[in-house]
């Protein structure tokens, strides 16, 4: 039995932390490849340290895209994000490639040859998930903890947050009634910042970004507002701790409040299901809760290397749909052609699009006219509407 009062705990990390970093710059990879030739493959994976990065993986795409273009692109990310510290510089930093071509067994499974339609990257399983708590459609507490530090973010970008650095985490609770989320019962904020700063001064220059983005009334008691709790966050970003691609797979999904099939997306192109799956269920589950047709909606994908239907559609409402889940799926199979090949085209997915992906969540985000964030688009909900 479902407890209708209980509290809930998401938490989000910046575009500095070094587990991002290294998302970042995997995502930079697959973008220039895709600008290059939008049928590229790409699998990278990035190791950042002090004053190091490693970009290392498997390729298929123009040579034009070599060690030279990767590594202008590479410093340019590290220096918007904003790392020109000594620890670690976009000018100094030490940068390896270590791409090779995709493997002839892997491609030969994915490639469409004949009569075989394009088949899944890997096996695999993929969730979507969409709830009602939100504008976005996503869950409160993983929704704020990433706003509270894009706002920060944009606050540093400007110049406004003197002193605050780029490696930055969140961690909001909610405390939820009748299983709908009606206030903060605790935040947590730790960012790196200068040696001039103290705690109380980081403690007030983030007090704003919190309490703007939290609902009227929302704001955790002051006892529960934790702002850099270890009293110094001076040493950060991949100087303090080594970065690696896919560690934030929570973070970059639903925060802990849906399942996660365990695949990471960054540093991926689209013809891996692992990404462009839990893109195409993300956005399937978010139309059905548009439509009005449940409060919240979980969907299940699940894929076989070099297969190209999807083994199992799975749709679950939680008890809060409105619609028989079995002919829901069947109608979401009919309107969306769930195949590798049809998510990438149903979604535009073979676009330079990922690089601004890598922070903030892949999920809750503004649809952009480039294309970018396509699978948050609700095109769906008025054709589920008439179908029941």
């Amino acid at each position: 039995m479902v407890s209708n009062s209980y509290l809930f705990t998401s938490e989000s990390v910046s575009e500095g932390h070094p587990d991002k970093v290294s998302d970042r710059i995997s995502d930079c990879v697959v973008d220039a490849f895709l600008s290059a030739d939008p049928y590229s493959r790409v699998a990278c994976e990035t190791l950042c340290t002090t004053n190091k990065v490693v970009v290392a993986g498997e390729v298929r795409g123009p040579g034009s895209v070599n060690a030279v273009m990767l590594d202008g692109l590479v410093r340019k990310a590290i220096k918007d994000i904003g790392y020109g510290q000594v620890g670690f510089n976009w000018k100094t930093v030490d940068i390896d490639f270590l791409l090779h071509q995709q493997s002839v067994d892997i491609a030969q499974g994915v490639d469409a040859s004949g009569n075989k339609d394009e088949g899944a990257g890997d096996q695999g399983l993929m969730f979507g998930y969409a709830c009602a708590e939100t504008e976005a459609l996503m869950p409160a507490p993983i929704y704020f903890a990433h706003e509270i530090l894009r706002s920060l973010a944009a606050a540093r970008h400007s110049g406004e947050a003197q002193g605050i650095e780029p490696d930055s985490k969140s961690q909001v609770t909610l405390r939820y009634e009748n299983q709908k989320p009606v206030g903060a019962s605790s935040v947590v904020v730790s960012t790196q910042h200068s040696e001039e700063l103290s705690q109380s001064d980081i403690r007030e220059l983030v007090r704003p970004h919190v309490e703007s983005v939290l609902p009227e009334g929302w704001m955790c008691p002051e006892e529960e507002f934790y702002v850099n709790p270890t009293g110094r966050f001076v040493v950060g970003g991949p100087d303090g701790d080594c970065g690696l691609t896919g560690r934030k797979i929570i973070v970059d999904t639903y925060g802990g409040a849906a399942p996660h099939g365990g695949g990471a997306f960054s540093g991926k192109d689209p013809t891996k299901v692992d990404r462009s799956a839990a893109y195409a269920a993300r956005f399937l589950a978010k139309n059905v809760v548009a439509a009005g047709l449940a409060e919240s909606c979980l969907i299940q994908l699940s894929y076989a290397i070099g297969i190209s239907k999807p083994l199992s559609v799975y749709v679950n409402t939680q008890g809060a749909g409105l619609v028989d889940e079995h002919k829901l799926s069947n109608v979401l199979q009919e309107m969306v052609d769930l195949s590798p090949r049809g998510i990438r085209e149903t979604l535009g997915l073979n676009k330079p699009i990922y690089e601004r992906t890598s922070s903030y969540g892949h999920f809750g985000r503004a649809m952009e006219e480039d294309g970018g964030f396509s699978w948050e688009g609700t095109p769906l909900s008025e054709e589920l509407k008439s179908a029941f």
